[in-house]
């Protein structure tokens, strides 16, 4: 590598590091906001919040890597032709090739770190990400119990005491548990304590009542198209339990494994004993090939740049127009991109789509910076002296 060379690239690498970094930490605050609470209203420590949090960064570099490689190399291209630099760089004999030299190594490095990023920091992130996720639902909904507070353990199960002592007795206690699909159940008591079981937390309810509305189908003669009626139970106890962990109807509850937390040979070949359907093997078939071909869309978003900023050549008022095409390509191909992913997961014909948007741009630029070899050029007429 030439000093020119390292001159270019020590640039560029140096601006994808503080843009990914920006970014990356930008995008974690936006999104550590949903897990704020935990901390400042449900009695988490810091460090579990940190640690949750910063389970989710693999992920955000994966995406914000290869869009970060194009925004540097095109702006770094685009002020160093308004600066004259590569007039005379162009000047000292270098070609095209010579030039997008720098840019092209760093758009190897980042694919590089995008494909071990892919294939193995995310889907190991991910599933650490989720087992706390699954943790602090069902193991630790004890501590989500405040006094005061409507605490909703779920989208099923919600929990509310008056007050609660330093021991960790509850005062005047409602539960709403709509775990039961079509018969709700209201609980009153006045004290409770939580405690753990081999199953999960459980509070012990004392001096209370247990109301549920039951559906009650019209009786046997009656005429076709009668609504059924409802009748509330009341039960007063003098000692209950109600289990806290969640055994309701969501994905979370069952810890059943998601694409993301699969490697590329799990996506590709699913266990025959997880007997998942049709449209599952589709989408899983669909994402090993979209986390195998993603990676690439760094190298191609860097050629988009380079092509946009050295075809365009020297302008005297500056950069916009070159900036303004290489910017609405990459956001074509983003969205692109989506329909692709979108169509391989309804029909695997498809998949092949998904490969021709992550190469097919490096290729058409490549083109480009060479000059578009067989494209048919104006010729320019020779004026005729007598």
């Amino acid at each position: 590598m030439s000093r020119l060379d390292r001159y270019v690239f020590r640039q560029l690498l140096v601006s994808l590091i503080a843009v990914t970094v920006g970014l990356a930490l930008l995008i974690w605050l936006t999104q550590s906001l949903r897990f704020i609470e935990l901390v400042l209203d449900r009695g988490l420590s810091f460090a579990v919040f940190i640690e949750l949090t910063g389970l989710l960064m693999p992920s955000f570099f994966a995406v914000i890597l290869p869009i970060g490689t194009f925004v540097v190399t095109l702006f770094s291209y685009v002020r160093m032709s308004s600066d004259r630099e590569l007039v005379v760089m162009r000047a000292a004999g270098l070609s095209q090739w010579q030039l997008a030299r720098p840019a092209i190594g760093l758009a190897v490095l980042a694919t590089a770190i995008c494909f071990y990023l892919q294939l193995s920091l995310v889907p190991l992130s991910h599933t650490a990400f989720r087992t706390w996720q699954f943790e602090i639902r069902n193991q630790m909904a004890a501590i989500l119990v405040q006094e005061g507070v409507f605490s909703s353990v779920g989208n099923d199960l919600t929990v509310y005491a008056r007050l609660r002592d330093r021991d960790g007795t509850l005062h005047g206690i409602l539960v709403q548990d709509s775990r039961e699909a079509g018969n709700p159940v209201t609980i009153l008591a006045e004290e409770g304590r939580i405690t753990q079981s081999p199953s999960g937390p459980r509070v012990t309810l004392l001096n209370g009542q247990r109301q549920q509305v039951e559906r009650v189908p019209p009786p046997a003669g009656s005429p076709p198209g009668t609504a059924p009626t409802f009748r509330l139970s009341v039960l007063t106890f003098g000692e209950n339990s109600v289990d806290l962990a969640r055994s309701g109807r969501t994905d979370d509850d069952s810890r059943n494994r998601d694409s993301r937390e699969r490697s590329v040979t799990e996506l590709l070949h699913p266990d025959p004993a997880e007997n998942l359907p049709e449209r599952d093997r589709r989408k899983f078939f669909a994402e090993a090939h979209q986390r195998m071909s993603n990676p690439l869309t760094a190298l191609s978003f860097a050629m988009v740049a380079l092509a946009t900023a050295l075809a365009s050549g020297f302008r005297r008022h500056g950069g916009g127009f070159a900036i303004g095409v290489g910017v609405g390509t990459v956001v074509g191909l983003l969205a692109l991109g989506l329909a692709v992913g979108n169509l391989a997961a309804r029909n695997n014909v498809f998949v092949p789509l998904i490969w021709l948007h992550a190469i097919g741009p490096t290729l058409v630029s490549a083109w480009v910076i060479s000059g578009m070899p067989g494209w048919p050029r104006r010729r320019v007429r020779r004026a005729v002296t007598a």
